[in-house]
């Protein structure tokens, strides 16, 4: 076979550590072909062109990547990024290993091909691995019993999780868990007629921000995170992508769809903001982008709720940053500060503001910084922390009172995941979507403000449980001095097991670590 042994060889390798779904067959059928004698050098040429495609083909087939046809969707999105973006993804996707590892094996292969008959060796090897493979397999389901026990065991905390589907096959698991999630919804009632008791809701929806982000950037301990009066600890937000976590944040009321339901029609009251409006808020929209890439800005304008709510205009407010795509991005303090003038000096009763930012998205540039998007993330997530802080204090000077909303769509996949580089979300692993949530209450009566010792929700909880608690908070003010405490708020709040869905794969939590479901259909141990 020549040098297709090595190709052989570095897939045998891949497999291994759990880079490539194996196709054991096809392999060996693959190799077959290439052994076959053939006397004309036409068809030996011919063959090598078949080959190298077909080769090519099957380690596509076999990677973690995404189907080709979901890949050339996509390139139209890819052509709007900015040379120096593109060029930031190709270092990341290239290293060093990958030009001097190949001539290492070259020369090795060189010396030892010389001495041994390495053909031989690798067709054993695509013999006797599957078969070994198999024999540990049986061995595996043979001791079933007691470790599926031991899981059940493990995974009752997630029993409550929308419903018990942490029993039979992973499909089956994910079927009850759909099927469950459409029965919840958590119901609004009209807010309190007294202007005392009543509040404005500030949802800041951030782009690429999970705690393994807060972790990797150092800022675990942000000052802004100790003022929260609520934080959620294990939040799922199901989704790796902006347009899917918008839609799963603004149909919050509803419990967790399947990701070929988001783009389909759902009932009037699964919409939060649309909810909020029949409780009696002024629902409005803001960004600090111009919206138009992947038309995220019609994305919300369909779900939002109300029909015929555009976004604010942020007009003549300077630029903070280039975003990847080139176009300009507006500080936030800026963006939400212009609106809160606006907002205060026209009075009237309570909004309900969606606020998107993109500050932190992957390939952004700051003004006359050579960083890449990856070493200015630190300070980017520092400036956003600090814009939110001040807004806090500049709601809480204005005598005002509001509800505060701080929920990330999606982690920035800084150290990447085993079959990802650093910034891609095609695969939605938990350190992608397992993101910090956090509500702050401005303008409590005195002795009710929490500053430093926050409520933590440690269950596992995605969009339904934030949706129960604001419709708690607007049902029974917190404003009111005569309001119950704090932590009776989040009583019984519903519970949703972590369960990351893309267009092409899923992710689903086990006690152990976490499954994916591939585009083949396949579920592997996530790394």
């Amino acid at each position: 076979m020549g040098l297709w042994n090595l190709y052989f060889i570095a897939k045998i390798y891949l497999a291994s550590v759990g880079s490539l779904q194996w196709v054991w067959w096809l392999n060996l059928l693959f190799a077959l072909g290439l052994i076959v004698p053939l006397r004309q050098r036409w068809q030996r040429v011919l063959r090598q062109i078949v080959a190298v495609v077909a080769g090519a083909a099957l380690i596509y087939h076999e990677s973690n990547l995404p189907p080709l046809a979901y890949v050339m969707r996509q390139l139209p999105g890819l052509a709007s990024f900015t040379p120096g973006y593109m060029m930031e993804l190709a270092r990341r996707a290239f290293t060093p290993a990958m030009v001097y590892v190949p001539i290492v094996a070259l020369l090795v292969y060189g010396v030892v091909n010389r001495w041994v008959r390495v053909t031989t060796f690798v067709l054993i090897a695509l013999i006797v691995l599957p078969l070994w493979q198999g024999v540990g397999s049986l061995i595996a389901k043979s001791a079933a019993p007691s470790g599926y026990a031991a899981n059940r065991g493990a995974n009752a905390g997630m029993a409550n999780a929308g419903a018990d589907s942490s029993t039979g096959s992973y499909d089956q698991q994910l079927a009850t868990f759909h099927h469950t999630e459409k029965d919840r919804h958590a119901a609004f009632f009209p807010m309190d007629s007294d202007p005392a008791a009543q509040f404005d809701i500030i949802v800041i929806h951030i782009c690429s921000l999970s705690w393994d982000d807060l972790e990797v950037a150092s800022a675990t301990d942000s000052p802004l995170l100790s003022r929260f009066d609520y934080i959620f600890k294990d939040f799922s937000s199901a989704a790796s992508y902006s347009g899917p976590a918008a839609i799963r944040l603004l149909r919050a009321s509803c419990g967790q769809q399947a990701h070929q339901d988001l783009y389909s029609g759902t009932p009037q009251d699964c919409h939060l903001f649309a909810d909020l409006a029949a409780a009696g808020f002024d629902v409005q929209f803001l960004m600090n982008h111009d919206g138009h890439f992947d038309d995220f800005r019609g994305v919300v304008e369909r779900e939002i709720g109300p029909s015929g709510i555009q976004p604010q205009s942020i007009e003549g407010l300077p630029v903070a940053m280039r975003a990847f795509d080139g176009s300009p991005l507006t500080g936030d303090y800026d963006v939400l500060a212009k609106w809160y003038e606006a907002r205060t000096a026209k009075g009237g009763g309570p909004v309900a503001l969606y606020y998107n930012t993109v500050s932190l998205h992957d390939g952004n540039r700051l003004p006359g910084s050579n960083l890449t998007s990856l070493q200015s993330y630190p300070i980017r997530l520092k400036k956003l922390m600090d814009d939110i802080d001040r807004l806090i204090d500049l709601v809480q000077h204005s005598g005002r009172k509001a509800v505060l909303v701080f929920v990330p769509e999606h982690g920035a996949a800084l150290r990447g995941d085993a079959g990802q580089i650093a910034g891609l979300r095609e695969i939605p692993t938990p350190r992608i979507i397992h993101v910090p949530v956090g509500i702050k209450l401005i303008g409590l009566p005195e002795g009710k403000d929490r500053a430093g010792h926050s409520i933590v929700v440690n269950t596992p909880t995605s969009y339904l449980a934030l949706a129960q608690l604001l419709s708690g908070l607007v049902a029974h003010s917190p404003f009111r001095p005569e309001a119950q405490p704090l932590e009776q708020y989040t009583t019984d709040l519903p519970q949703t097991r972590m369960v990351g869905e893309n267009e092409n794969t899923v992710t689903l939590r086990t006690p152990d670590g976490y499954v994916i479901h591939t585009p083949d259909g396949v579920w592997m141990e996530g790394k």
